[in-house]
């Protein structure tokens, strides 16, 4: 049985299909680093995260996608591979607000084949990250999940699985 926590989490499978690791992503909220699995309440994630893309090649491009089990695109900023650099946001930014039950939010880390090829899904309902990726030819290099729920909220199950994506 696999130990690799995107497997475990159900990343790999609902989300995306098995990729290669090849870029180390870090992604922050209020000086808390996001680790596979972890627990935050809404209001810990309302601002915009910080968010470092490791690797030296400036001629490289990446869109991050952030999602969760509901099916709801909650966009982070698209960046490119200068940590520096703050990127293009082609959608705000949308905090998880669940009502019930806990969602798993998935931030995916996505190399482009040039700049200015990733354009604005049409909506944010119903959003698939494997479906965007397909159709602006986008490679997973990195991602990362951790589990939210109402402010109230209180043990439950690990991240409400929809098998639709």
């Amino acid at each position: 049985m696999s130990r690799d926590p995107l497997i475990l989490g159900h990343v790999v499978g609902d989300v995306l299909d098995p990729f290669a690791r090849s870029v180390s992503l870090g992604v922050t909220y209020k000086n808390r680093l996001v680790i596979n699995g972890s627990e935050f309440k809404p209001s810990a994630v309302v601002d915009k995260p910080l968010v470092q893309v490791g690797g030296d090649d400036l001629r490289i491009f990446y869109t991050l996608v952030s999602s969760s089990s509901s099916h709801r695109l909650h966009p982070a900023p698209s960046v490119n591979c200068d940590v520096g650099d703050t990127g293009r946001e082609i959608v705000c930014y949308e905090c998880p607000r669940p009502a019930s039950g806990i969602h798993r939010v998935v931030l995916v880390l996505l190399r482009q084949i040039g700049r200015e090829t990733v354009f604005t899904p049409e909506m944010r309902h119903n959003f698939s990250t494997r479906r965007f990726a397909m159709e602006h030819y986008l490679v997973p290099v990195a991602a990362t999940y951790y589990n939210c729920q109402r402010e109230a909220g209180t043990g439950g199950r690990r991240f409400i699985r929809d098998d639709r994506c």
